[in-house]
């Protein structure tokens, strides 16, 4: 009764004063079904120039120290950074993050799960907010209560707008905003970074962040270095198209950033002490809010998990960058993106108990692993609808992999990627399908022997830095294993546990 008794008192001093939200409430109704022990959290970056008050932070302060312009309006309610964040139930087992880009043009979805439209996934939350605030102010609620009610409006549709993306429950999230950051970079001190690149980057109106750093280590000694360091898109040395330039650059900055953090926080302690842990949420409480549901003392004891390398951040793949036309907006750019490829991706990367297949198209025929029928099994790729040179690409990973090299060429226009195989190819046409995201359907017009893969526009060529896993050639699937394509490297903190990027 004592230890029960101590324990909620450690609890309620943990979480007394820092905001808790009800929006996973509603948003848990619609979520998918968890199949397993694992936690999937949430992190809500909002791009938001007011306090969780509603007032407007101060025009020196938004301009001076977080070098964000100097109106309260830019950047509105968009939540321009989402992270979920997969720990599995075996603590000793690595914790899988994935970034969602914030001009993903996705479905998205108010808390309850009915549609809002096709929209950049940036925007679900503040749409939501805004459709809510006549009936709330309807209802009596005023000043900061109206504040908080309609962002927990807008924090559902993101919810479960991300939830209905990747096809994953949410048990936690916390959402923090450029002042919350800000004192959060403010309560963990000086991080050390990495640059693969010197950068400059002047603070201006309407872009800027007032980065300036040397290749190499950099110490962040204040928040609004820190906040420079992971908001910077514009003035970039590396724009070579393969997820290293502008929001993408961006995106593996922040990643950097939490890895570095996490080492820091490691290094003095902090994360190993409940009473240390206890001073830093005591800095950034005011700022951070997080879901009722959240016991942080549980958190803070599989916190020590989270750090020295055991994160693993992708960020999840585009297809293509085209302008589409938005009723009000006019015409705008948005990331085009598969729901299949990124639904699989994330799939295999959160099964925590996927073995490593016996036989693969991953692996060497040298290996020692090469099947069979994978030896004996003739693969045509045919280009039904994806990217120039997709085929020929697809056809040397295969290859690789172990399978008999047919022909290329074009295919008519498909809807979605096929395989056909003809007699005594089923189980090869089963291995290439499933890692394809298709199915194996049997055809009379095609060989004795042979599979015939038709890329349709779902199927996307491995970008520079991708791989499938256990380091496959590009383009190789493993058994069960999706096409594994991201946008760019992975960041992790291997090593001395400070990640260098672009």
């Amino acid at each position: 009764m004592a230890i029960a008794g101590v324990t909620w008192y450690e609890y309620g001093q943990l979480t007394d004063g820092v905001t808790q939200s009800d929006a996973l409430d509603l948003a848990s109704k619609s979520a998918p079904k968890h199949l397993d022990n694992s936690i999937n959290i949430l992190l809500i970056g909002l791009d938001s120039r007011k306090g969780n008050d509603g007032q407007d932070l101060p025009g020196w302060f938004v301009q001076d120290e977080l070098h964000a312009g100097s109106s309260s309006e830019v950047g509105g309610y968009n939540t321009n950074s989402l992270i979920l964040l997969h720990i599995p139930a075996d603590q000793n087992a690595k914790v899988e993050a994935v970034s969602i880009p914030r001009d993903d043009y996705v479905m998205t979805y108010n808390g309850d799960g009915t549609p809002q439209g096709m929209h950049k996934i940036k925007e679900a939350y503040g749409i939501a907010k805004a459709g809510a605030m006549s009936g709330l102010e309807a209802k009596g609620l005023k000043g900061a209560a109206l504040e908080q009610a309609s962002r927990d409006v807008g924090r559902a549709a993101t919810l479960a707008t991300v939830q209905k993306f990747l096809d994953v429950p949410i048990d936690h999230f916390a959402e923090v905003n450029l002042i919350g950051f800000y004192d959060v970079a403010k309560a963990v001190g000086p991080v050390t970074v990495c640059l693969n690149h010197a950068t400059a980057d002047p603070a201006m109106e309407g872009q800027g962040s007032g980065a300036n750093f040397h290749a190499g280590l950099n110490v962040l000694q204040t928040p609004a270095e820190a906040l420079s360091f992971v908001r910077q898109r514009h003035n970039l040395t590396n724009t070579d198209g393969n997820g290293n330039g502008g929001d993408f650059a961006r995106t593996h900055r922040q990643q950097a950033y939490i890895t570095s953090a996490e080492t820091q926080l490691k290094k003095e302690g902090i994360l190993s002490d409940l009473g240390k842990l206890q001073g830093l949420i005591d800095t950034v409480k005011k700022d951070v809010v997080i879901d009722n549901r959240w016991n942080l003392l549980d958190f803070a004891q599989q916190a020590p998990n989270l750090s020295g390398g055991k994160v693993t951040f992708n960020t999840l793949p585009i297809t293509a960058q085209p302008k589409v036309y938005i009723p009000g907006e006019g015409y705008q750019d948005v990331n085009q993106v598969s729901v299949p490829q990124v639904q699989r991706t994330v799939a295999y990367l959160f099964h925590d108990a996927a073995p490593a297949p016996a036989s693969s198209a991953a692996s060497s025929p040298s290996a020692g692993t090469t099947s069979a029928a994978t030896a004996h099994a003739v693969v045509d790729v045919l280009n039904g609808g994806a990217r120039a040179g997709s085929a020929g690409i697809e056809l040397d990973a295969l290859v690789t992999a172990g399978y008999t090299r047919g022909h290329t060429g074009n295919h008519a226009a498909v809807g979605a990627t096929r395989v056909l195989y003809g007699a005594g190819a089923q189980t090869a046409a089963s291995r290439i399908a499933s890692g394809l995201g298709a199915a194996a359907t049997a055809s009379g017009a095609v060989a004795a022997g042979t599979v015939e893969v038709i890329l349709g526009p779902d199927f996307t060529p491995p970008s520079s830095g991708s791989s499938g896993s256990s380091g496959s050639a590009a383009g190789a699937h493993p058994s069960n294993t999706p096409h594994l394509v991201f946008q760019g490297s992975a960041v992790n903190g291997g090593g001395n546990g400070i990640p260098c990027v672009d």
